[in-house]
């Protein structure tokens, strides 16, 4: 009994990470059409900014916030330095640009910091475990979820109620009717980049924590993932997302935790091979927008 809920812990864990980076991705993709290949290295920017700050003794609790801060600034500049020159061009150039914003970042963190990984002391507490009556079940994973959750939650109650959220949604649906409307273009791209990187520091601090070290290519491989989830769920739809998140990591974890060792090196073939598998019955994904609507 154990066993089944730490794994099942586990997978929403891990889901809950995919679900927070396909989020991102899919507010940018809502309002810009834009697939952010750099998204993984927002995520590289908020671990090293928990681990530096940890490493010069600052607090976890004002660590994370100072990583997601670090992010969602990051991705500000990004927008204005490298998307917003070529937001009038082709769907095909702006998807260059992500990669080649991707490779530039990778490339000054091998540079600027180091090509090791660099990790951080986290309070002993996350590696204890915890009782919950007769079961007993890791704190880290336990915390990791409940704090993707709820970041995941904050992000869809702010686009649901507030007022840059309903813009967003606004002009995920129709951007040009959205700027003849008043409401500020540019302001809405930027709240839009703002919340795609507040969400990716959130989660590289806890992917970070779960692997126990940040490297330059640390974005990368969730970034991936979290593609696929998105596509999963349904491009463009942040509800899609979360679900497509979600599912994909319990795959994995559940893969990892019932396969046979031969195939266990197979892992993310199986996972992607039932991904495809899924698509070819519902080619829009788990839960596509509506038609005409994004977000």
């Amino acid at each position: 009994m154990d066993e089944v809920l730490q794994q099942v812990v586990n997978a929403v864990s891990v889901g809950a990470v995919y679900a927070l980076v396909a989020l991102g991705l899919a507010l940018v993709y809502s309002v810009l059409g834009l697939i952010n290949f750099a998204h993984g290295e927002l995520m590289t920017i908020g671990a090293y900014a928990f681990v530096f700050t940890a490493m010069a003794g600052v607090p976890i609790f004002l660590g994370v916030p100072f990583a997601i801060a670090a992010s969602a600034s990051s991705a500000v500049v990004m927008e204005r330095i490298a998307f917003r020159p070529v937001r009038g061009a082709g769907p095909t150039t702006l998807l260059l640009t992500s990669v080649a914003v991707s490779v530039m970042l990778q490339t000054a963190f091998q540079m600027v910091i180091s090509p090791l990984p660099r990790g951080a002391q986290l309070p002993d507490v996350l590696y204890q475990a915890v009782h919950l009556g007769p079961v007993q079940l890791s704190v880290l994973p336990l915390v990791s979820a409940v704090t993707a959750i709820l970041g995941s939650g904050i992000v869809v109650t702010a686009l649901r109620k507030s007022d840059i959220g309903i813009s967003i949604r606004a002009a995920a649906e129709d951007f040009t009717v959205t700027r003849l409307l008043g409401v500020p273009a540019q302001q809405v791209v930027q709240w839009t980049f703002l919340m795609s990187g507040a969400v990716a520091g959130l989660a590289g601090v806890i992917w970070m924590a779960q692997r126990g070290s940040v490297d330059p290519l640390m974005g990368a491989i969730p970034l991936l993932k979290a593609f696929v989830a998105a596509v999963l769920g349904g491009l463009g739809s942040v509800p899609g997302a979360i679900l497509g998140g979600f599912t994909l990591g319990a795959g994995e974890i559940l893969l990892q935790a019932f396969l046979p060792t031969a195939l266990l090196p197979f892992r993310d073939g199986i996972v992607f091979a039932l991904v495809i598998a899924v698509l070819t019955v519902r080619p829009r994904g788990l839960m596509p927008a509506r038609l005409g609507e994004r977000v």
